[in-house]
C-alpha cells in the first residue's frame, strides 16, 4: 500500500491541498463515508496547527505531511519548530501562541480516536490513525469491517 508525502510552505492556503488529498487517500483506503468529514477537519486543523507555528516562529522549513494507507489510514502532520526555532516575538504573546496549540490538540482529539502528539528538539509530530474496511479481493459483497 502506498505512502504519499507532501511537503509545502507554511503558508494557510495550502492547508486545503493537504486536506483535498488526505481525504481523497482516506476514501481510497476504506476510511467509512461517515468518518471522512472529521479526517478532513483533523487534517486541516494539524496542518493549520503547524503552519501557524512555522510563521509565528518565523521558520521557513517546509511542512511535511505523510499519509499512509498500510494497515489503518494514518497521517502525520510534521513541523519544524523544535529547539532550534526562534522563539515566539515576545508581542505576539507567547502564552496566547501555547493556548492556541492547546485547543487545537483539544480539537484534534475530539476528532481523532487515535491521536499522539509528541514534541521534540527537532519539531513536532502530529499522528492520526483512523480505521479502514477493506475489501477481500476476489469476495464479492460489501466492505469487510
Amino acid at each position: 500500500m502506498p505512502t504519499i508525502q507532501l511537503a509545502f510552505s507554511s503558508a494557510p492556503q495550502y492547508v486545503r491541498t493537504a486536506r483535498l488529498i488526505g481525504v481523497a487517500m482516506a476514501r481510497r483506503a476504506g476510511v467509512p463515508d461517515e468518518r471522512l468529514y472529521e479526517v478532513r477537519l483533523a487534517i486541516g486543523e494539524a496542518c493549520g496547527r503547524a503552519v501557524a507555528r512555522h510563521q509565528r516562529h518565523g521558520v521557513a522549513d517546509l511542512v511535511r505531511v505523510e499519509m499512509s494507507d498500510d494497515g489503518p489510514y494514518s497521517v502525520r502532520v510534521l513541523d519544524a519548530c523544535g529547539a532550534e526555532a526562534a522563539p515566539p516575538a515576545a508581542d505576539a504573546g507567547e502564552e496566547e501562541a501555547a493556548d492556541a496549540d492547546r485547543m487545537g490538540e483539544a480539537l484534534l482529539a475530539a476528532l481523532v480516536d487515535d491521536l499522539s502528539v509528541h514534541n521534540s528538539p527537532a519539531g513536532s509530530e502530529v499522528r492520526m490513525v483512523w480505521p479502514v474496511r477493506r475489501r477481500l479481493s476476489g469476495v464479492r459483497g460489501g466492505p469487510v469491517g
